[in-house]
């Protein structure tokens, strides 16, 4: 079996245009014969009429001695590969070859003997009438020049086509060859792309538009690699480093506390900054967790009707003690019944994240709102802030993990960088979208819009 592509396509074509040749060879063939035929019996016909016309002239000056006649004839004539013979009824009256012949409508072939060939011969007769007499004026012609004609042409035939199929096959399997160049290259090039040169690009140079269309996809494809691999490995170093810092504060406070005997009061203290910072790991660690079933695709949403506005009630009631803590005035307007179906779950928690993430970075005596818009299909929750704000050019990367505008400030807030992604992929699994309108210094408004 042909496995290389270069083999196949040159057996394809290569068969294709036998296919071809032999269909022309037949019907050039056929044409060829056809002609031939109709030469011959144009060339008796004109013999024929010749002939009778001479018979006739002949007839008027012996005075209707056909037999006479019919020898004078043939006594005057040449004939170039032809028999010519005059007949009374059945009996030959003259013949330019010896024998008795046998008549033969027109066109049609006789049966002839051996002397005159040994394929047979072809026919044309006339038959006319002169003073009572019934003449016949035949003529044929041995098939054997024929014969040797197409004879000739299929020796040709058997010789011609074989080469000119050798030399298309050459020919094909080095365009093929030429064609496919630029496609080796490019498995050459994709063998020395590794993890660690993702950002090389594959060169392909003037090749046919298909090849650099197939070159472009590959080069798209390494750009996604490229991309998710640096994701990855900057996921893996942020998250290596909100990991070591909770592990080092519980190694470091229950170092201390095991160095020395010391009063319930100082161990107590100890294992409650443990704790504190066990539930942190534990919350970054479920974070990670529900992110990397959601990139695997193994998250199943428990859709149930629920109303929106419920459910953001719920929400503020929940973060009013973290703002009143900080001294934030928190303002919700759920408005009327907005009936939806969703996730609760991961609503609430879409939710609280906004209003979490709202409190975090706004300042002491400011101010945060949220907002539920409903205008036929189109529902928006909306979260408002007097807080500090992002940059433009920030702005555009804070919905991506572990990534924080001021990395100081929000490690000392208690933030992993994790809850705006969590936000996005939760509005994006509810066929939604989250939108961040931000000025520095006055405030920021998350918008996520659904469909219901």
């Amino acid at each position: 079996m042909i496995k290389t592509l270069r083999w196949r396509l040159t057996v394809w074509y290569l068969v294709s245009f036998a296919a071809l040749l032999l269909l022309f060879s037949v019907l050039l063939y056929g044409v060829l014969a056809r002609s031939l035929e109709r030469r011959l019996d144009e060339s008796l016909t004109a013999e024929v009429n010749t002939v009778t016309a001479l018979m006739k002239d002949e007839l008027e000056e012996v005075h209707g001695d056909a037999s006479l006649a019919a020898r004078n004839v043939i006594e005057e004539l040449q004939f170039r590969g032809s028999i010519i013979a005059m007949l009374e009824g059945g009996a030959i009256l003259a013949s330019s070859s010896p024998g008795e012949l046998p008549a033969a409508p027109r066109g049609e072939a006789v049966e002839a003997v051996p002397r005159w060939g040994r394929r047979g011969a072809r026919a044309t007769a006339r038959t006319f009438a002169y003073d009572g007499q019934s003449l016949t004026v035949l003529a044929l012609e041995p098939l054997d020049s024929l014969a040797s004609s197409l004879q000739a042409l299929r020796e040709t035939f058997a010789v011609a086509i074989p080469l000119i199929l050798g030399l298309a096959g050459i020919g094909g399997y080095l365009l093929t060859k030429r064609g496919l160049a630029p496609l080796g290259s490019v498995i050459q090039q994709t063998r020395q792309i590794g993890g660690e040169n993702l950002h090389s690009r594959i060169e392909i140079g003037n090749a046919a538009e298909e090849l650099a269309t197939l070159a472009a996809s590959f080069n798209e494809l390494l750009s996604r690699l490229d991309q998710s691999f640096e994701t990855m490995r900057r996921f893996v170093q942020d998250a290596s480093h909100e990991l070591r810092t909770p592990l080092a504060v519980i190694r470091g406070e229950a170092d201390v506390a095991l160095s020395h005997e010391r009063g319930s009061a100082e161990y107590r203290e100890s294992l409650a900054i443990i704790q504190e910072e066990a539930r942190r790991l534990s919350r970054l660690v479920d974070d990670l967790l529900n992110l990397a079933r959601a990139d695997a695709g193994h998250v199943q949403l428990h859709i149930e009707e629920l109303y929106l506005n419920d459910l953001l009630a719920e929400c503020c009631r929940s973060v009013q003690p973290l703002a009143t803590a900080r001294q934030i005035q928190l303002d919700c307007s759920p408005g009327q019944d907005v009936p939806f179906r969703g996730d609760e779950e991961l609503l609430r928690r879409m939710v609280v994240n906004l209003l979490d993430n709202a409190i975090r970075y706004t300042p002491s005596g400011g101010k945060v709102s949220a907002a539920l818009e409903a205008h036929g299909p189109d529902v928006r929750i909306r979260v408002t802030d007097t807080g500090v704000g992002i940059a433009p050019e920030a702005a555009g990367n804070v919905f991506e993990r572990f990534y924080r505008a001021d990395k100081a400030r929000s490690r000392q807030q208690g933030g992993f960088g994790l809850g705006l992604s969590i936000v996005k992929w939760i509005a994006e699994s509810h066929r939604g979208a989250v939108e961040l309108t931000s000025q520095p210094g006055a405030g920021s408004t998350f918008t996520v819009r659904f469909e219901r």
